[in-house]
């Protein structure tokens, strides 16, 4: 089984940041913000993030341009590019060899297409996917998916639940909501 992990650098100082990397044994960082700069918190610029990595002996490669959020077409259109898919089949190559993180920049996993875009096309039955949270704990991802089924109100009522086939439709429904609202500043 494949193993990879998600993170958000959040406002953490790079001490910090790299603090969670090593203590989950990561080995690689993927970078998949569209844009790897941020005015507020220099330490996560693409250039000093992957020097202060390369410091604690962990890789960094950029993947942005595959894997970004920030896209005109809108979340499901960018998730059926080629070039989405090939950075997913990148991100699993990777890890084979390396223990992966794949980092935007939001603390919540929910609030990030890290979430609704990247893993929800990474998860298969042969894909472990864990999310390393602000105060370094680890999420599974069907958790993270509980949650969304929740915040969205998209599950079905009891009574009616049908089974697993029921419960993957609700947490379709709720990524598809989730996805329409992502960058809009909507809960």
């Amino acid at each position: 089984m494949l193993e990879l992990f998600s993170v958000g650098h959040s406002n953490h100082p790079i001490d910090t940041f790299v603090g969670l990397l090593k203590r989950h044994g990561i080995t690689a960082l993927a970078d998949v913000r569209s844009t790897p700069y941020s005015r507020r918190h220099p330490q996560f610029r693409r250039e000093a993030l992957a020097d202060s990595l390369r410091a604690a002996g962990i890789a960094y490669v950029f993947l942005g341009e595959a894997l970004g959020g920030k896209r005109a077409e809108g979340l499901a259109a960018a998730a059926q590019r080629p070039e989405f898919q090939a950075g997913l089949t990148r991100l699993r190559e990777g890890a084979q060899r390396y223990r992966v993180a794949f980092m935007c920049a939001e603390r919540e996993p929910l609030d990030c297409h890290r979430t609704i875009l990247v893993a929800r096309h990474l998860r298969a039955p042969d894909v472990a996917i864990r999310h390393i949270l602000a105060n370094g704990t680890l999420e599974a991802h069907d958790s993270v998916e509980r949650r969304l089924v929740e915040s969205e109100k998209t599950a079905p009522p009891p009574l009616m639940a049908g089974g697993p086939g029921a419960w993957r439709e609700a947490v379709e429904r709720a990524y598809d909501a989730r996805s329409q609202t992502w960058g809009t500043g909507e809960p």
